[in-house]
């Protein structure tokens, strides 16, 4: 017989304890967790995050709505009530954990830049030409320094 290695799959799977982006609806934006698996479109979430402007009642959510991340809280038991979860929320430190990941600051940076003003757009642009004039600068004395 072949030996056969098996592997764990790195796929985001719909579980108990995963975290979701919420897509779209009135909560969009904000994290929540899955709590329950109500069936194969819809999930129960809640997300009583320690930030107030970042907390998610508990409702069913249909899955188009979310983004699966990464994150996970371990040994979230089904269907545990809000206080549960928020005690592992904060023993996880999920809010802290999200905040460095990428994709959040990718959505802080896209809102910061959506947020400007035309001032603030133009300072943006005179920074960008000024860093890129040094770069060049810097190129131009590597070439010269390799050609003689």
């Amino acid at each position: 017989m072949a030996d056969i290695d098996v592997k764990v799959a790195s796929w985001k799977l719909v579980e108990v304890g995963r975290l979701v982006l919420i897509r779209s609806g009135p909560y969009e934006g904000k994290l929540a967790a899955i709590v329950e698996i109500v069936d194969h479109r819809r999930v129960l979430v809640d997300g009583p995050s320690s930030e107030e402007n970042k907390i998610v009642p508990r409702h069913v959510l249909p899955l188009a709505h979310a983004t699966l991340t990464h994150f996970t809280i371990p040994q979230l038991p089904r269907a545990a009530g809000t206080g549960p979860v928020k005690k592992l929320w904060a023993k996880n430190e999920i809010d802290g954990k999200w905040a460095k990941s990428a994709f959040a600051q990718r959505t802080d940076r896209s809102e910061r830049r959506k947020n400007l003003s035309d001032f603030e757009r133009f300072k943006v642009l005179r920074l960008r030409k000024q860093a890129r004039y040094e770069v060049q600068k810097s190129y131009a004395k590597v070439r010269a320094a390799n050609k003689s």
